[in-house]
């Protein structure tokens, strides 16, 4: 079983996905983190890479064949992405949405409370500037799906399960998404 998560920003994809996966006892992919690790070979910050992803569709096809591939050599594992449900067929696909007042808070908060990661835009230092972010970010990720692609990753007609946690605790999510797929093994 192939299960991919898509969402929001500050929805809970990764932090649901991971704990999915341990419940599962599976794998789990961070695509975010093999972003990361992108970057970091080629010395850039998250949103330098961004930036060199929207010029150059080579840095996007590189992720993308890295999931296509996945797909092919593994039959069980979580995977947080925003495009597994398009290359990956056949997983089960659940997107996470929050309000985007929401997810700023969220997303400030993890800033604050977590020393590895960071907030690679210092400019972002209200809720607000983290909105406003957060908004810069889906608007450029979805011209780059959809100039690449022709596909809008936040349709949610692409997904089996489609959940909105912005009044809901970790737990409660965990909870309804562990019963959907059981449901749906």
């Amino acid at each position: 079983m192939i299960i991919s998560f898509n969402g929001q920003e500050g929805s809970g994809k990764s932090t649901i996905s991971k704990k999915i996966a341990e419940k599962l006892g599976i794998p789990w992919y961070y695509m975010g983190g093999i972003m990361r690790q992108k970057a970091g070979e080629k010395g850039l910050t998250l949103a330098e890479y961004g930036k060199l992803r929207d010029e150059n569709p080579i840095y996007d096809k590189e992720i993308d064949d890295y999931l296509v591939e996945l797909g092919k050599k593994e039959d069980a594992f979580v995977i947080d992405s925003r495009t597994a449900w398009h290359f990956i067929p056949g997983s089960i696909n659940i997107y996470l949405k929050v309000d985007i007042n929401e997810a700023a808070g969220r997303i400030l908060k993890a800033l604050s409370e977590d020393p590895t990661r960071k907030n690679e835009d210092k400019k972002i230092e209200t809720p607000e500037d983290m909105a406003n972010s957060i908004q810069n970010r889906r608007l450029a990720d979805n011209e780059r799906y959809m100039k690449y692609y022709g596909i809008n990753p936040n349709d949610e007609s692409n997904y089996d399960f489609i959940l909105d946690t912005t009044n809901l605790s970790i737990e409660e999510v965990l909870a309804k998404v562990m019963e959907f797929i059981h449901q749906n093994r």
